[in-house]
């Protein structure tokens, strides 16, 4: 009897397979129609910004367009009107750097040309015979950034234009980079300094007299002097026809006017050209001894003393290029950084306190000592020097 009540009646296996097996099936298949819908909706509205970039292209253009006009579009007349009114404002102290600012926009702009060089170098000689130097501490970085982007002119330029351009650079570029505090800077326009003294060509007795005259304010003498010579010249000449037979040959006077017009014109192109290299040398000169006079202040500087050393040194081995009273005082100053060395070598200063660089001092405290065997300095008992540098 017990068997026959199991009869009949299905596995429990197979009932709770049938019991799980539909839930799943329903699950996925509400899962699979809702899914799909959104994915079309939101491709469609990624696609959207696509037009957009154009639009940004187009705003741009005109940007590009206005830029263009301002710096380009000037003529020659109203650059040259722009330069005069700048030569005019850059001598006052208080205008020289908003001027040099805008000369600055003048030469990045390219509005110095062959036909406005002239303007521009007004500019500059305007800016130099200010009341107030360029190495003034107010003015010297305007100075500096200005002389030195006039370097980019220097193709544009003649001759006598390049030459002014030279000293006024080593005035307003090389003496003020003796005032900075960086000590490559100092090195580098030192360098400068060295070359432009090599370039210089040995000082005859023409400039030493010249400069004496200079000196003793004897300008009006001269010119009074040389009005004389060419009167007595004049005097002195015999007549070109004593007899009046030039009337008679017209040919022949008319090609010996012409051949003494080219002589003349020959011997004051000569002139003009010999003038402006001794102004040009003069100039040099003394911009030269002017940043030695600078290098030399700054003695007092740990980090310039070797530098200034050097560069005193090798103007005083090129004396011979300098005039006379350029020479005397190259001399002071060379004897005068000479007593600063040998006191500096001692320790001691003008002022009798410790006055020598790190190098010296260490240079000085080991000279002493006594390395071991181990590597160690401080052999006399000190503990605080074991181990020197490793």
């Amino acid at each position: 009897m017990a068997e026959n009540l199991f009869e009949g009646l299905p596995p429990p296996s197979s009932s709770n397979t049938q019991d799980q097996q539909p839930p799943p099936i329903i699950a996925t298949t509400t899962e699979s129609t809702a899914a799909p819908p959104p994915k079309p909706i939101l491709k469609s509205s990624l696609k959207r910004p696509n037009p957009t970039p154009p639009n940004h292209t187009q705003a741009a253009a005109p940007k590009k367009s206005l830029k263009f006009k301002t710096t380009t579009d000037a003529s020659e007349a109203q650059i040259i009107e722009a330069m005069r009114k700048i030569s005019a404002h850059i001598k006052n102290p208080a205008k020289i750097g908003k001027a040099a600012k805008l000369a600055i926009q003048l030469i990045q702009a390219g509005s110095v040309k062959s036909g406005t060089s002239d303007y521009f170098i007004d500019i500059l000689e305007a800016a130099m015979s200010s009341s107030v130097p360029c190495t003034d501490p107010s003015v010297r970085a305007d100075f500096h950034s200005l002389f030195s982007e006039a370097q980019a002119t220097k193709e544009l330029l003649n001759k006598k234009q390049n030459n002014q351009l030279a000293t006024w650079t080593i005035s307003a570029v090389v003496a003020n980079d003796l005032h900075t505090d960086d000590s490559f800077v100092f090195s580098k326009a030192a360098g400068q300094i060295k070359e432009a003294i090599n370039n210089l060509p040995v000082a005859t007795e023409d400039d030493d007299t010249e400069e004496a005259m200079s000196l003793k304010d004897s300008t009006v003498m001269v010119e009074e002097g040389d009005q004389t010579l060419d009167t007595d010249k004049d005097n002195d000449e015999p007549e070109a026809d004593p007899f009046g037979l030039d009337a008679l040959m017209p040919g022949s006077k008319k090609k010996s006017e012409k051949s003494k017009a080219k002589n003349e014109a020959a011997v004051q192109i000569r002139k003009e050209d010999e003038e402006e290299t001794k102004r040009f040398l003069k100039s040099q000169r003394e911009a030269l001894i002017t940043c030695l006079e600078i290098a030399a202040r700054r003695y007092k500087v740990p980090w310039c003393q070797t530098v200034i050393d050097i560069l005193v040194k090798h103007a005083f081995d090129n004396v011979r290029r300098f005039t006379a009273c350029q020479r005397e005082a190259i001399g002071k100053l060379w004897a005068s950084i000479r007593e600063q060395q040998n006191r500096r070598k001692q320790g001691k200063s003008v002022n009798g306190k410790l006055d020598v660089n790190g190098f010296e001092w260490l240079q000085q405290k080991y000279a002493s000592e006594k390395i071991s065997i181990r590597h160690s300095v401080g052999g006399s008992g000190e503990r605080r020097a074991q181990q020197w540098l490793g």
